[in-house]
This record gives C-alpha cells, structure tokens and sequence, in this order.
C-alpha cells in the first residue's frame, strides 16, 4: 500500500506543479497530464508518463541568439522554453570566442548591448560594456538573464534524429527529442548552429559557395590566392624526405576562379589560454597523437624564420591571441597553419550525431596535438617551444571539460533558402531595407575552405575573404522560411544568405539581434494569429525599438 500511496502523492504535487507554474500555457486540460519538470529529475522510474509539454514559443538551441529569442519572448508575458541539445547555454560565446567580432559598436543595440552591459559589470568597467571577458564570465552573465526572463531551460535535449518533427501541412505542431520528450508550441525558432530543425521540418536550405554566376557576385566561388593566412613565402607542397604530399593536402585543383562548390570553411576551438603560472593546465599528449601530422607546420616554421631574418618565433607566429581579463587569452586561427582544421568541415552539417562527434573529436585531437608538438618536439625551433610553454588551458574554465570548450566553432553550415536571399549587393551597395530588424558591419569574412597544391608544386590554402563594408541593415525576410515550407518557424542563425553575405552576417552579435527580433515577431504572430511570412513588420519595428534595437543605418 506504501508505494501506491506515494506514487498518487507524487503525481498530486506533480499535476499542482503544471498548473501553478507561470512558464506553461494555461489552457491545459486534466486529460492532458503534462510534466514539468523532466520525470528522470525525480529519480524515480516511471516508464508509462508521457513526456508533453506545452509552450507558446519553443526555441531550439541556447545559443546566443536562442537566448535572446526566449528572453525577448518571454519578457513579453509568453511561456517559453529552450531546448539545448548539449549541457551548456551560451554557445559560441561561452564556449571561447570571448575577444568579440562586433564590428561598428554603434550599431549593437537591445539585447546584445544588455548582454555586452551586464559583462561589464561582473569586471566593474564602470557602466561601459566588455567586449573581452572570460568564457565563465559570459556563461553567468546568460544564465541571469534567461532565469530574470521566466524561460524555461532545457538541457541535453537534441532532436530525434527520425521522426523528430511533427507537421500538419505546413505548420509543426511539435518536435520530439531523443528522450521521447514532445513539445508542443504555436511558434518554433531554430537557433542552432546546425539548422537541425530547419532542416527536418522539410524547409529548402544550400551548403558551400555558391558560384559567380548564380547571384552575380565578384566574391563567389573560389578565390584566387590570398595574402591573408597563407603561406606568403614559396614552400614545396612535397615532403623532402619522402617526395608525397604533407599531411592534409589535397591533390585536387583548387577550381576555376568563381567556381561554386559545396565546401565549407574551416573550423576551429576557440581556446581560452593563459600566462598565470598558479591557474595554467599545461598542453597535455592526446590520445591518438601522431607527430607525423604536423610536418607541414615545421617546415613552414624554418622557412618563416629564414625569410625574415632569422628572427626568434613566438607563439604568435602560429596563432592570434585576444587578450582578456586575468591574463587570459582568446587563442584563435592566425597564419597559414593554425588552429583551423583546414578540409574538414565540410562534412559535418549534414552528419548523423554519432558522425559529428566523431569530427568534434577530431577537431580536438587536431589542435591538441598541435599545441603539445609545438611545446614539445625538439625539431620545432627552441625559443618557440620556450613561448608555447608559458601557456597552458585555464584551469578555471571549461572545468567540466578538462578545461576544453564545449563548443565547436561552426563557422557556416546550412544557409536557409527563403523567398529572399541575401547577397553582396545587400552588404555593400543595397544595404537599406524596408523590412530592418537590426544592423550588421562584421567585414566579409570567410576563413580558408580547402588547402592544396599548386601548378607550380606549391602549398596554399584557398577561400579566405576579408573584405571591409560600411554598416547594413539585417531584413526580416532572411529569418522567414517560405510559406509553403513552413509557416510557424523562424531561423535566426542558418539564415537565408549567399556563402559572401552569410560570412558577415555570421558574427554572434548580429545572430543575437535576429534572435530578439525572431523573440518578438514569434509575440506578434501569437497576437495577430498569422503565420510568420504575414505579421505586421511595422508592429514588429516599433516593439524592437522600444526595446533598444538599433534599426536604422547610422
């Protein structure tokens, strides 16, 4: 009797817990037992309970944007919930890349600004923002901000990979994730950088470059040969030793210039590194460590330190460090061999979870074995190695995770394909839009997509672009897929841009500005009971700026 007895008290407190929270819709019946909270949080075993759960609005992703999508809903009075497939929020952000891509600082307004604010104080920069803080700093200053909101949070929580999305013509009427848990919402927003949700709820999408010709662009497709991040003095593509290729290659032409193909460009971590002998953790051996991998580096280094007068190296000659508060270190790509694992990216949109794990970890093994070769191999020139030993992964970040970032950089993955597609024209010539939700001005900035050998013999890397622009207005259009695709969903970081407009538009402030646009426009569709494609952009102009967006070209 003893057991009944508890299990019917449970569900009592269980079913008073759904209808006195503020963070559920209300309209629920008793037919409809809906969990709160997620049943395996109670520690008991209760196979037979559904896993439902009813929202207005479901974000999927706590990204940057994801966050500032439920913050700006939800501060609207609507029950909000984010799904985030891994353990922590904040993607990119908290996950290393902590010395900002801001661009003009004049045109962050509304939530991102909140954001950039709030940082500040935490380093009492005496009411001014910082855009250069500790990764722990960020993950703190989001996770006040989504718990001031009333948003619920959901962790670990990615997508059934089969089945995961539920529609009833055009409109999802829920999602499921690999628990079994379903959530129910009249609005969904992918904020992944993946474009997961996108992608299942049969919405048109492209990976890679398009070609010149597709939308007229003179940045597209393959470039020539850039000075920035490659290799500006003559090195031989062929091992001395053994007459092959250095690791990491590749043998195929690199294409005809403007040239479309579907390849991405490189990812990277993001590595909080510092000087401070008491919190440093030294680079350790990974696993599967194969110096053999880093020949072309080495080679590179003494061809370096001969063209330039045989100067002494430092760690910066291999990659860009970013300087943050407590003497630490944003270290990112810089150079033609970094941090960037040139090649392969290109597959990983489009993997199954068990396959981007796979090339996760082989992200890691790659810039783990790089840091420990250039600390360790007695070939790597000696007062490089003394440089590269006074860094180490902070210890007090990231410490979950053996002081590694959760997240990989995923510089571009699916772009969506809406009625509107956004271009170098819109970024550099046609840069008003009727339809403004913010303001970008990153410079066009696509990191290499493909190292190779040359006609001539020699090793280059291809696809940088870094190319300056003014501010330009962000439309409403490119988070809005096509109605007869979806309307109830918004997607605010795969977005409906060309390969050269995406690669400005991708900066984390800017997919924060569209998450708190996507936020409130998800409110209006609630309201005026449209899809997404038909809400009042006036409306929604008028509710971003009365909550400090920034719409109009300075």
């Amino acid at each position: 009797m003893v057991l009944p007895l508890l299990f019917a008290a449970f569900l009592a407190i269980l079913f008073y817990k759904c209808y006195s929270s503020s963070n559920i819709a209300e309209n629920i019946s008793p037919s409809e037992f809906i969990t709160v909270f997620p049943i395996t949080d109670t520690g008991l075993n209760l196979p037979d309970v559904d896993y439902n759960y009813y929202y207005d609005i479901v974000v999927y992703g706590g990204t940057p944007s994801g966050l500032c999508a439920a913050i700006a809903a939800s501060r609207e009075g609507l029950n909000v919930a984010v799904l985030e497939p891994s353990s922590h929020i904040g993607g990119m952000i908290t996950g290393g890349l902590c010395s900002s891509d801001t661009g003009n600082l004049d045109v962050i307004g509304g939530l991102a600004k909140e954001f950039f604010n709030l940082v500040g104080t935490y380093y009492n920069n005496k009411g001014e923002p910082a855009y250069s803080f500790e990764p722990s700093m960020a993950e703190k200053a989001f996770c006040e901000l989504i718990t001031e909101s009333g948003a619920d949070v959901f962790y670990n929580k990615p997508l059934k990979e089969n089945g995961g999305v539920q529609k009833t013509d055009t409109t999802i009427t829920s999602i499921t994730t690999v628990d079994e848990c379903v959530f129910y919402a009249k609005v969904f927003i992918d904020c992944t950088y993946e474009g997961d949700l996108m992608a299942m709820s049969g919405v048109s999408y492209t990976l890679g470059r398009e070609g010149t010709d597709k939308y007229s662009e003179t940045l597209a497709g393959v470039r020539p040969f850039s000075y920035i991040n490659n290799f500006i003095y003559s090195l031989s593509a062929y091992s001395p030793t053994s007459k092959e290729l250095f690791p990491g290659i590749s043998n195929e032409f690199s294409g005809n210039i403007g040239q479309g193909d579907s390849k991405l460009p490189a990812y990277n971590f993001r590595l909080c590194i510092t000087r401070d002998s008491e919190n440093k953790v030294k680079f350790a051996r990974p696993d599967n460590y194969d110096a053999s991998q880093y020949k072309l580096v080495l080679y590179w280094l003494y061809t370096l330190k001969a063209s330039e007068g045989y100067r002494d190296l430092n760690i910066k000659d291999v990659f860009y460090l970013g300087s943050l508060p407590r003497r630490k270190a944003d270290a990112n790509n810089a150079g033609p061999f970094s941090s960037d694992f040139i090649g392969y990216s290109w597959h990983y949109p489009e993997a199954d979870y068990e396959t981007r794990e796979y090339i996760y970890n082989q992200h890691k093994e790659y810039l783990q074995g790089l840091l420990y070769f250039l600390a360790n191999d007695k070939r790597v020139p000696m007062e490089l190695r003394k440089d590269v030993r006074k860094w180490g992964l902070a210890a007090d970040e990231f410490i979950d995770n053996s002081n590694w970032p959760y997240q990989l950089y995923i510089r571009e993955g699916r772009r969506m394909i809406g009625d509107f597609v956004m271009t170098q024209e819109d970024l550099q010539t046609n840069c008003e839009k009727l339809d403004s939700i913010g303001l970008g001005s990153f410079s066009i900035d696509s990191h290499n997509v493909q190292r190779v050998v040359t006609t001539d013999g020699l090793v280059k890397n291809e696809g940088e672009l870094l190319v300056p622009i003014e501010p330009y207005q962000l439309p409403y259009r490119i988070i809005v897929p096509k109605q007869s695709e979806a309307d109830n969903l918004l997607v605010t970081v795969c977005v409906s841009a060309s390969h050269v407009a995406y690669s400005s538009i991708r900066m984390e402030p800017q997919y924060m500005i569209m998450g708190q646009a996507a936020g409130l426009a998800a409110k209006l569709v609630i309201e005026q009971n449209c899809s997404v494609q038909k809400i009042d952009i006036n409306a929604l102009k008028a509710l971003l700026e009365s909550n400090g967006a920034v719409l109009s070209l300075p």
